[in-house]
């Protein structure tokens, strides 16, 4: 059986100036998000317990950007889940704006992870279930330059859709894979229900919540052929009398579909749609970073 497009039959209804706009400052925030924390990506590295060395020199356990650091800048140490670093001697590393000879590092998950500063490169220890690793930014990265954009859907009113908001009972929960492999019990915040072209659509929400907005990971039909193939993110605005708008427009990709070294989480699959959509980002497999 062919999938069904959520297209409308109709013709598409004239964008208005106010809504252009309104998507375009959006759009304008996503690339200026990618080109600040995930273009410049360099490395993302899983420690082994013990010592890990690393430096541009390819003996080390963490081999870091030709020309970014010293052959020999240092080692991590990992200790159950708790990361020491060490600078050689000389260094010019700062963890916080002070130079730092040895500290302990705060990881990502704390919310206030430590940064190491080493010439162009930022470092901070990332936690992923039972993982432990050390993601690398290079803020002179050849791939912030060699962006092209992102390519969307034409902006189609018609893909701003009103929904039902099916608020949790706060037990509800679903396995959401990622990248990784791993896969993790994640309450539901609610759902949202929708007809379309009289067909019942149900998506759950992953996170934020009634009062601020939600969050919710997707795949479709268009995930064959035109979209990222793991599927796609949609954040909204907060629920209002029971309902939500989920504008397909600004359904856009992961981080994933730019650089290898993030670790996405993937949509459930209560979010696998028997439906095609095609609005928002598309995926161009020639260039970016999944196959």
């Amino acid at each position: 059986m062919l999938a069904r497009s959520l297209a409308p039959a109709q013709a598409a209804p004239a964008v208005d100036l106010a809504y252009q706009a309104s998507f375009d400052k959006w759009k304008a925030d996503l690339v200026e998000d990618l080109k600040e924390n995930w273009l410049p990506l360099a490395g993302l590295f899983w420690l082994k317990p013990g010592d890990n060395t690393f430096g541009t020199d390819s003996a080390n356990a963490m081999v870091l950007p030709a020309n970014s650091a010293p052959a020999r800048a240092g080692l991590f140490t990992l200790t159950g889940k708790e990361v020491t670093v060490k600078f050689v001697p000389g260094s010019t590393a700062t963890i916080g704006g002070k130079p730092a000879t040895t500290a302990k590092l705060d990881a990502d998950v704390t919310g206030r992870p430590s940064v190491i500063e080493l010439g162009t490169l930022r470092m901070h220890v990332i936690q992923r279930g039972e993982r432990v690793g050390i993601r690398v930014k290079d803020l002179d990265s050849p791939a912030v330059k060699k962006y092209r954009g992102p390519e969307f859907y034409p902006l189609n009113p018609a893909f701003r859709v009103t929904a039902t908001w099916i608020p949790s009972d706060g037990v509800k929960m679903v396995d959401v894979p990622n990248v990784l492999g791993d896969v993790t019990p994640t309450p539901v915040a609610g759902e949202a229900r929708f007809k379309w072209n009289g067909q019942e659509i149900t998506l759950q929400a992953l996170g934020g919540d009634a009062k601020q907005g939600l969050f919710f990971i997707f795949k479709d039909q268009t995930s064959k052929t035109e979209t990222y193939p793991p599927g796609r993110f949609l954040q909204t605005e907060a629920v209002v009398n029971d309902t939500v708008v989920l504008d397909f427009n600004e359904a856009y990709n992961p981080p994933c579909a730019v650089t290898p070294y993030a670790t996405c989480p993937l949509p459930p699959k209560e979010n696998h749609l028997a439906v095609a959509i095609p609005a928002g980002e598309k995926y161009d497999r020639s260039h970016t970073a999944h196959p």
